[in-house]
């Protein structure tokens, strides 16, 4: 089965932006993606769902991810994308993780998988990506939606990251405790 297929039959889709071919991937989504589904009331008929990752850029040229990036709103999250998702994960694949509750950056192995993961504040996955990626919002403001994917993926794939290797316990470690909030308080 394909990620694809795999998000659609279980519907995983939620707060779709983009799901289509791109003219460098076989497969994009934009939007946010279900980690926990919501209670099912009826056959037809159940809640939002519990947990979602929110941002998500994927994008893919067979079965498995080739490329992510998503905003995990809790470290906490983390296993539980982990455990729903882990069988289109590959070592190959590159995987940016922006956690709100975490402070600074690294790189981590989770069963063979390397994740980046990002702390992040007040901006976005899309404008934290152009940053990492050195391009800007002029740079993208005349292509179409799969034209910015690809061009977003492809130079996220040529950077180098510069991400300090840590463990995932040394990642735990830089976990903030209780809620964020921004704004006027």
């Amino acid at each position: 089965m394909s990620i694809k297929d795999y998000i659609a039959e279980n519907k995983l889709e939620w707060m779709i932006v983009y799901n289509a071919p791109t003219d460098a991937y076989k497969y994009a989504y934009r939007g946010c993606l279900v980690v926990t589904e919501g209670k099912v009331i009826t056959a037809d008929k159940s809640l939002p769902p519990k947990d979602i990752v929110k941002q998500v850029i994927l994008a893919t040229n067979n079965d498995t991810i080739d490329f992510l990036a998503c905003e995990v709103p809790s470290l906490n999250l983390f296993e539980g994308f982990f455990a729903k998702y882990k069988e289109f994960l590959t070592p190959d694949g590159k995987y940016l993780l922006f956690i709100p509750d975490i402070y600074g950056k690294g790189q981590f192995v989770h069963e063979g998988i390397t994740f980046n993961a990002f702390s992040l504040d007040e901006s976005s996955v899309w404008n934290d990506l152009l940053e990492l990626a050195d391009l800007s919002k002029g740079d993208l403001k005349k292509m179409s939606d799969k034209e910015k994917i690809d061009e977003v993926c492809k130079e996220i794939k040529r950077s180098n990251l510069r991400v300090p290797e840590k463990t995932f316990d040394e990642i735990k470690a830089m976990q903030r405790e209780g809620k964020l909030s921004f704004g006027a308080v």
